[in-house]
């Protein structure tokens, strides 16, 4: 019984053996006919086999159907449908296989454009180029804007992260913060000495707390030196002051562009004519030798410094927010270094004796009102020896008014000591005395008076004008510089006069740090291709004496420098321009008095985390957006205690932002924040 069994079980798994493989033959059957072959080997002779003369055993291999025939890959992928009279007939079938056969290979595929650093196997590669912004790369920004705010510590200071910033109204799109205060100039006592042009801040936790947007159509600005002449329509959308002095040869709409043909209300043939004039009137001038620092007040549009640029002579081009508001702005557009200032009731921002020359052609300023405060200013500002330009009309049309104002000028200015060298056509020359003596041989009695010997001529922050002559050092300092480009590397006898907290002599400080720019911007230059950036107006916020921005002139990148001495660290601005580079003075903790989208490069070296312990990062850093043009670039090296904050506001401003090691590698106390300002729109 139990063999019947054991049989029945055996008989069941032979039929199912069976049945399954007579369904496999089947199903191979079918999928091997005449249109779906399987490509497969085997140890049966073909009727017609194909014998490799090399190797005869060959002939006993079964070879493909599909050897020898060519298949376009990417028309049998994309081809899944076909027609059924064409599955069952065979001369289609070998039409369709000669035409594949015949037909021609794909063509190549298109070259890439490579923008990155890194090539195809992810090493770093040394040739590649930087893409322009897109104007579309970050739309609709300002929606779903919101802000987290983490309330005072108990430490001593506010600290808050925020997901994202929202973008300011659109009104908001030239703010300057402490110039546009409506609410503090509406009550200022009085205007009458142009108090309404100087510096009103909001007051704190009333600050900027959003982004600047850009005006509709914002383009990527021209690139130097072709922006001298002209800028795009787009980026300064305001056509009054072309309006208004378009017969003066300032400034033209041509199309979708401003252009600038170099003239100025007395110099409408052109900037180049104008100084030729002037050096040829005073061969003693030397442009670019003996002048390398100038100061232009009431400047227009800056085509005086612009076409000085070309001489090696650095200008600081300074006008006021007045009726003609956009003027610092064009300038800055341009490329030419400019700032927003007013002499009126306050010492400007840079030291004494900081310019060789200073320039004012129908600047509309009364020279010698208020016992000539305003001009003692410009005596307080000009070097030693240095000249005063002055081209109006009290210079040479005879009419008794204008005759009066000329007699006054040149009362006031023999009672300064300066020395009428040279009056020509509509210009007239002045140049101030190399020392005090001739100050202290006047008569007793005469004004106005020398300044108190404890009076500070570069103390200059919220520090009011003085009706007195300002005493020039008695070693001569300021006096004694060397001519350029040698005094750039020079250290100057002003170095004394900086306290300095240090064991080292102040001039191995100066070379010490001119050599540490020097190896770093060369690194920057080489592994960040900074030659290949459209780099021109440039930011150092904590300058020190300078070095970083001598470094890039050393390395022959075309751009100017404008170092910030903060007012929380030593004053080295005399250093800073007697090496003949521009500076001026600023706490951070306040904004400056810049348009916005001026500059294509800020640098900050150790600026936050010593300004911490007086303002939020958050304030600074929403400055720099403001006044960073889209697509410009953030360079911040400090302390890796303050790197993760900094990171967060970037991000929350929109930037794209990267920290990376110093020289001194991962585990050292410093590190590199990278950031790029993106075009935000709402």
């Amino acid at each position: 019984m139990k063999g019947d069994v054991f049989k029945s079980a055996t008989i069941i798994k032979v039929l199912a053996f069976a049945l399954l493989s007579i369904a496999f033959f089947y199903f191979g059957k079918h999928w091997s006919d005449g249109s779906q072959q399987l490509v497969f080997f085997n140890s049966r002779q073909e009727s017609s086999p194909v014998i490799n003369p090399t190797n005869p055993t060959s002939q006993f291999v079964s070879i493909s159907p599909n050897f020898n025939k060519s298949f376009d890959l990417s028309s049998i992928i994309n081809d899944t449908t076909v027609p059924e009279k064409q599955q069952k007939s065979p001369e289609n079938s070998v039409s369709r296989s000669a035409e594949v056969a015949l037909s021609p290979p794909p063509p190549p595929p298109p070259s890439v454009q490579r923008m990155g650093v890194l090539d195809e196997n992810g090493v770093m590669n040394n040739e590649f180029e930087v893409g322009d912004f897109d104007p579309e790369v970050v739309d609709n920004w300002g929606v779903g804007n919101e802000t987290e705010v983490v309330e005072d510590d108990g430490v001593g200071f506010n600290r808050f992260r925020v997901k994202k910033y929202g973008l300011c109204p659109a009104s908001m799109r030239e703010y300057i913060p402490c110039l546009d205060n409506v609410e503090a100039i509406s009550k200022l006592k009085s205007t009458e000495r142009g108090e309404k042009f100087e510096r009103h801040c909001p007051e704190k936790g009333k600050g900027l707390n959003c982004l600047v947007p850009p005006p509709r159509g914002y383009r990527a600005p021209i690139p130097w030196p072709k922006s001298r002449d002209e800028v795009w329509f787009s980026n300064v959308p305001h056509a009054r002051l072309a309006e208004d002095k378009g017969g003066q040869n300032w400034i033209l709409i041509d199309k979708d562009k401003f252009k600038f043909p170099g003239g100025g209300t007395q110099f409408i043939h052109g900037a180049n004519q104008y100084l030729d004039q002037i050096e040829k009137m005073l061969p003693e001038i030397a442009f670019g030798h003996h002048v390398r620092v100038a100061l232009d007040i009431g400047c227009g549009v800056a085509s005086f410094g612009a076409y000085l640029l070309s001489r090696n002579v650095l200008t600081l081009s300074v006008a006021p927010k007045d009726v003609h508001e956009n003027q610092i702005q064009f300038a800055l557009e341009r490329g030419v270094p400019a700032m927003v200032a007013a002499i009126a009731t306050h010492r400007l921002l840079y030291p004494s004796q900081a310019f060789e020359l200073i320039h004012c052609s129908r600047c509309r300023i009364n020279w010698t009102r208020d016992d000539g405060i305003l001009l003692l200013e410009v005596n307080r500002l000009l070097r030693a020896g240095g000249y005063f330009v002055w081209a109006a009309q009290p210079v040479y049309k005879h009419e008794a008014a204008l005759e009066g104002q000329w007699e006054e000028m040149v009362n006031l200015t023999t009672r300064l000591c300066w020395n009428l060298v040279k009056k020509e056509g509509y210009i007239a020359i002045w140049q101030k005395p190399l020392n005090n003596s001739c100050y202290l041989s006047r008569e007793e009695g005469t004004q106005p008076p020398l300044c108190d010997l404890h009076d500070d001529p570069d103390d200059v922050w919220y520090v009011d004008l003085k009706a007195c002559i300002t005493r020039l050092p008695e070693e001569g300092y300021g006096a004694n510089i060397t001519a350029w480009p040698s005094r750039l590397q020079y250290p100057p006898d002003r170095l004394q006069s900086i306290q300095v907290d240090s064991f080292l002599s102040r001039k191995e400080l100066f070379r010490a740090e001119s050599k540490f720019w020097k190896e770093i911007i060369g690194s920057y230059v080489r592994a960040w291709h900074w030659k290949k950036f459209k780099l021109r107006n440039v930011m150092d916020m904590r300058a020190g004496f300078g070095g970083f921005a001598a470094a890039l002139i050393e390395n022959q990148l075309d751009c100017w420098v404008l170092n910030v001495v903060p007012v929380s660290g030593q004053n080295t601005l005399p250093v800073i321009f007697d090496r003949g580079l521009l500076g001026v003075m600023h706490d951070w903790c306040e904004p400056f008095d810049t348009y916005p989208r001026t500059y294509d490069l800020l640098h900050a070296n150790g600026l936050f985390s010593i300004e911490q312990k007086r303002c939020n990062m958050s304030t600074i850093m929403l400055e720099m957006d403001r006044i960073l043009r889209p697509g410009g670039r953030v360079y911040i090296r400090d302390s890796v205690g303050v790197m993760d904050e900094l990171q967060d506001i970037g991000k929350a401003m929109g930037w794209h932002v990267t920290v990376r090691d110093t020289s001194e590698g991962p585990h050292a106390s410093y590190k590199i924040l990278t950031c790029d300002k993106h075009l935000l729109r709402a």
